[in-house]
């Protein structure tokens, strides 16, 4: 532990006390050692992509060190140890996301990638013109745009369900957007933008009533809260492993069995097939068909430990930490007069959303990036529901098991030195 860390779990008189279950967290977390500015970094940007504990560094590190072979493919000792790793993460995602069998876990390059197979996939076997998809305003632009696509190449249309001024979801709208022609309704779980969490029981039950297909984007949800889709009753889930504490270029896209067995292969290539003759191929069965050529194996294990971290550090307990420290955060900000919560659904996640008056959302990160605080600034790939609320922009701080009420002091203390200096 640094001197500063030290100083930070006095009592005030000198006298150590002991380190709190966040303190204990954040201390796995190299990146906190390091200063920016001269100042002790103030991390609150863990929706746009999370920090690493060691352990997953580690992995990435004992496999290219010491264990470095490609998968699935060699008789030798690295390549069956490689693979052997390999799969026992698939076997971990599937107890993680409580699905059924390790057959439904599907290795991606992220929740963008997941949500594409889908759509070629899926879309392309199942959707025909005049079918509809159904989104929210509030969807990331990576659960908007392929199904755009989609309609685009097949002629289905695109629908929304709309969000009231709090960015809350009318639920009440399901029935009049839900129909016969729907296929599929590709949904949040928490949006990255507001926060907002909608209530997915009740609108898988809808989409259920009406034979849709249901995908949901977890993307937010996974470092946060246990997500179980067998109790979700999603057809597809799609998560990033940079957002679980893992690495980037890793992800997962979870599908029911029956689903993926029915969907044609998205890539063609080595490891996907079965047999190939020059004048055609058979292909494998799930989840392999959908994974053609040589994996991101660094990344699988990176994922694997990220996960066993998170799972040892109990996702419960973190996901009331990051509640209880997002409501600190809500309670400080709506004090400041000048300024205005920007997403105020009852359900949220860890994430608060904020504008400050009389100054660029730009130029507010980038003064609290001058007092070592990291928040992201932008209309943060929701563009729809920036439109929908009225606003060009907003500044999002989003928390994760390392953030600490010292870390919302420091940042209520610059956007105070903000609004005085800029306002």
């Amino acid at each position: 532990m640094s001197d500063a860390a030290a100083r930070d779990l006095s009592d005030g008189r000198g006298a150590p006390v002991a380190p709190s279950r966040d303190d204990a967290w954040r201390a796995e977390f190299p990146i906190f050692e390091r200063t920016i500015h001269g100042r002790p970094l103030v991390y609150l940007d863990s929706a746009a992509t999370t920090q690493k504990p060691r352990a997953v560094l580690e992995a990435i590190d004992r496999y290219y060190a010491h264990g470095c072979a490609n998968v699935h493919r060699g008789l030798h000792t690295l390549s069956a140890e490689a693979t052997e790793a390999f799969e026992a993460v698939r076997e971990r995602v599937r107890s993680f996301v409580g699905a059924e069998s390790a057959s439904e876990i599907v290795f991606t390059s992220g929740t963008t990638a997941a949500i594409n197979l889908v759509a070629r996939s899926f879309g392309e076997r199942f959707v025909r013109a005049g079918d509809e998809i159904v989104v929210t305003e509030m969807e990331h632009h990576s659960n908007l745009v392929p199904w755009q696509l989609l309609c685009d190449r097949t002629g289905a249309r695109l629908r929304a369900l709309p969000i009231d001024d709090a960015g809350e979801l009318r639920v009440e709208a399901l029935d009049a957007v839900l129909g016969q022609q729907t296929r599929l309704l590709a949904i949040t779980h928490t949006s990255n933008a507001l926060g907002t969490r909608p209530a997915l029981g009740r609108i898988v039950a809808a989409a259920r009533a009406h034979g849709v297909a249901v995908l949901v984007d977890a993307a937010q949800a996974m470092a946060h809260e246990q997500v179980d889709v067998r109790a979700l009753d999603c057809d597809f889930l799609a998560f990033s492993g940079h957002k679980v504490f893992g690495p980037t270029g890793i992800g997962v896209l979870y599908g029911k069995r029956d689903r993926l067995a029915e969907m044609p292969p998205f890539l063609g290539g080595g490891e996907m097939i079965e047999r190939v003759r020059i004048e055609g191929s058979t292909f494998k069965e799930p989840p392999h068909r959908f994974e053609a050529g040589t994996p991101d194996i660094a990344g699988v294990l990176g994922l694997g430990a990220a996960i066993e971290w998170l799972e040892r550090a109990d996702v419960v307990a973190i996901g009331r930490h990051d509640a209880a420290i997002a409501d600190y955060a809500t309670e400080r900000l709506a004090a400041l007069p000048a300024i205005r919560l920007v997403g105020t659904a009852a359900s949220k996640g860890p994430i608060v959303s904020f504008t400050v008056a009389g100054v660029h959302p730009h130029d507010v990160a980038q003064w609290l990036d001058g007092a070592g605080v990291a928040v992201r600034a932008g209309h943060h790939c929701a563009q729809p529901a920036m439109e929908r609320l009225g606003l060009p922009a907003t500044v999002r701080a989003s928390f994760a098991c390392y953030n600490t009420r010292r870390d919302v002091d420091v940042l209520v203390e610059a956007l105070q030195q903000t609004i005085e200096v800029l306002g």
